[in-house]
């Protein structure tokens, strides 16, 4: 069989009835892009090998699980998985580096790159403490949606198919999400700008 000659659909399809040669070729196929794609976020070869070999291990148990909808779209799918791990490292690193007591502290290596001086980023990140806190009050399927649209950066296509909803359920949800904000944040008299 030429598996080159097959479109990532194809190779999927057959990967999900266990030709692991399949897979292979996927990988193949796609490696460069993905990898390129981490290493040039995470800017750390050890780091960017560790992250890509997450993305295909996600992959690859979506495949198993048959969870896999994305037809004709696996390597825009791929880098969706491989950004939010990215994403998620990130996150992780942001709580461990809040307080870390080290003799090699180099003010250099900690300014952000962003024009945001120490209070601004300070309340900032309060701001988005506050909000994030916030979507606890708002009920699942709304929150769902909120999380993936805002923090995900996901298209309202992506939202539909990963929840199994109407592109019209999920702009419907993220409307209810954000009028249900307001109220809270009126009822609460909640002040969500710098202080």
């Amino acid at each position: 069989m030429l598996y080159a000659e097959k479109d990532d659909g194809q190779l999927v399809h057959l990967y999900s009835n266990g030709d692991e040669m399949a897979l292979e070729q996927l990988i193949r196929r796609h490696k460069d892009r993905i990898f390129l794609f981490i290493v040039s976020k995470v800017r750390d070869h050890a780091l960017a090998e560790d992250l890509f070999q997450d993305t295909f291990v996600k992959v690859i148990n979506t495949i198993k699980r048959n969870k896999y909808n994305e037809e004709g779209k696996f390597i825009q799918w791929t880098m969706r998985v491989a950004h939010n791990l990215v994403i998620d490292h990130f996150r992780r690193e942001k709580k461990h580096r809040k307080v870390q007591n080290s003799g090699d502290f180099n003010i250099i290596t900690n300014l952000k790159d962003d024009a945001l001086n120490a209070e601004n980023q300070l309340i900032k990140d309060q701001i988005e403490s506050d909000a994030a806190g916030l979507l606890e009050y708002l009920p699942n399927e709304q929150k769902k949606v909120l999380v993936m649209r805002i923090y995900e950066d996901m298209s309202f296509k992506d939202i539909a198919d990963q929840t199994g909803v109407s592109i019209n359920t999920a702009l419907g949800r993220m409307r209810y999400a954000l009028i249900n904000l307001r109220k809270i944040i009126s009822e609460h008299n909640i002040v969500l700008h710098k202080r």
